[in-house]
């Protein structure tokens, strides 16, 4: 085979396989316009509903229920009914929420500077972590093998940021200063990579994850030339849901930073997400109207 056909079959291929990506075939995204709804009235939230995640049953949670300083709960088996789950330490505002494998919850208080941890048995809240050396602990993520925690810490007034990673002892480490305003945080479902965005200046990087929990290898995975991001998630393939704050779209990115699909909202200012136990849904929190958006694909 000359060097000329051979040029051309790898184009070919190439092109089948972009062809393949933009017919959506991979987990979390359809051929057809996924449909979207609204789950719960609008308000049953305040602006401040951020931080959806899934303990083990399939509730649904997130913060700020009615109020500022809560946490609500949404049973989906019950009609979608959203309750009161704990009403945080005075003064206290959670952001991010993740569970462990025991079911315990661990909450990114920015207002306390702490990781805020509650206890499934009785709802007991304890401080898992704390430093003063946080701006504001904002998303949290956690690997799904060592059950370490990273957090997002944004200065908003300076457009600046950090990032940390807080061990099972609850110690916590600064992995990175001077950062741009880091908010959304994943990590990918091998364990392996650590995703972070910078909201101002509409990037979002990618780490290696060492196996003592620090990160190395850091790159551009993509970057945006118009809107903001926030939250994000991982499916079981890798692929990258995140939400465009603002422009009140979800994005979904392949591993290898390629577009597979960008789904419009009702709202604009989409402010996190979370998928379904069987990723047939994302849940997002929409901060311009105090609920949850659904999408199915």
């Amino acid at each position: 085979m000359t060097h000329n056909l051979k040029t051309i079959f790898r184009k070919l291929a190439a092109l089948s396989i972009l062809s393949f990506l933009s017919l959506n075939l991979l987990p979390g995204a359809q051929a057809q316009s996924p449909k979207v709804k609204d789950l719960l009235t609008e308000w049953s939230f305040t602006k401040g509903i951020e931080g959806p995640a899934f303990d083990a049953a399939g509730n649904l949670y997130a913060v700020n229920y009615a109020k500022q300083g809560t946490i609500g709960v949404v049973d989906l088996q019950e009609g979608s009914v959203a309750s009161l789950y704990v009403t945080l330490p005075e003064g206290s505002v959670g952001n991010g929420i993740r569970f462990d494998k025991k079911g315990f919850m661990y909450i990114a208080d920015y207002t306390g500077h702490n990781i805020l941890k509650v206890d499934p048995s009785d709802r007991s809240i304890s401080v898992f972590a704390h430093n003063p050396a946080m701006n504001q602990p904002n998303d949290i993520a956690i690997c799904p093998k060592t059950e370490n925690l990273y957090a997002s810490d944004p200065n908003w007034k300076e457009s600046t940021g950090k990032l940390w990673l807080i061990n099972r002892k609850g110690e916590v480490i600064l992995l990175e200063d001077n950062m741009g305003t880091t908010n959304g945080i994943e990590v990918s479902p091998d364990g392996k990579r650590l995703y972070v965005n910078e909201s101002v200046q509409r990037k979002i990087w990618v780490y290696d994850i060492k196996r003592d929990g620090t990160v190395e290898n850091k790159r551009l995975f993509t970057t945006f030339a118009d809107f903001g991001m926030d939250g994000m998630r991982c499916d079981s393939s890798g692929n990258l849901y995140v939400t465009r704050h603002g422009k009140g779209t979800l994005l979904i990115i392949s591993p290898r930073a390629v577009t597979l699909q960008e789904i419009p909202l009702k709202g604009k200012l989409c402010s996190n997400v979370v998928l379904s136990p069987d990723e047939k849904r994302a849940y997002i929190t929409m901060a311009d109207r105090g609920c949850f958006e659904v999408v199915e694909f």
